[in-house]
């Protein structure tokens, strides 16, 4: 097979998981054999960053340990109101921005059930971001606080190729935004050092594929809005 085949072969392969790939949120209790969890970080390890400064770190939790940071979240969760990021949360969604964010969100409402307008059922739905969705592991991402904006940007390529790495495994997961909103919470329960910065969380495991919030999958812009062309 010649060099040409086998590039055309991986970009197939590529293209399969990229289409194929979604955000789990609703996970089988059975965890993730170590070899396997090491072997997906040694994959995601291999991404980009500037100067291949790899900035990220990780903290992973396994069995009893996610069990504690779940019912700990939890509990904290349901007493502070206002998310404290340590990045700028952005300001608002507007235009094409908010349609797609608003899609997304009926169509996750529409698949477990939540009627337009029940925001009781709405926040319950919601707060399963810090039950972890149920998963049996999560990973706290973290960048270096002095590598500024371009360390974060390198630690979203970071997880970027995390997720592609766990679904290519038969690795199920999602990044959640809504951890990195308690911050100052996680940095204390896991002693991460203040010179880190809190990314994201990703849970993970195996899918319960039965589950409705599993049921629907989310669209991607076609390329016209998104690339304009200089020839």
């Amino acid at each position: 097979m010649s060099s040409e085949d086998l590039m055309t072969d991986a970009s197939a392969e590529l293209e399969k998981l990229l289409d194929t790939r979604w955000s789990c949120r609703a996970y089988e209790s059975r965890r993730v054999p170590k070899a396997d969890i090491e072997r997906l970080f040694t994959l995601a390890q291999r991404s980009a960053s500037w100067c291949n400064t790899q900035p990220w770190q990780a903290v992973v939790t396994s069995g009893a340990a996610t069990d504690r940071f779940r019912e700990a979240l939890s509990e904290h969760a349901r007493q502070q109101n206002s998310p404290e990021f340590d990045f700028e949360a952005p300001v608002q969604y507007r235009g094409v921005y908010r349609e797609r964010r608003r899609a997304s969100g009926w169509q996750l409402y529409e698949a477990v059930g939540v009627q337009r307008g029940d925001r009781e059922a709405s926040a319950r739905q919601a707060f399963e971001n810090f039950r972890l969705f149920g998963a049996p592991h999560v990973a706290i991402i973290t960048t270096d606080t002095e590598q500024s904006v371009y360390g974060a940007v390198d630690t979203g390529l970071y997880v970027g190729t995390l997720l592609l790495a766990a679904h290519s495994m038969g690795i199920a997961t999602i990044a959640q935004a809504a951890l990195a909103g308690h911050s100052p919470f996680i940095r204390d329960y896991f002693a991460i050092p203040d010179d880190r910065k809190i990314v994201v969380g990703v849970s993970f495991g195996y899918p319960d594929l039965d589950h409705p919030a599993n049921s629907y999958r989310t669209a991607r812009a076609p390329l016209n809005e998104v690339v304009s062309w200089r020839e």
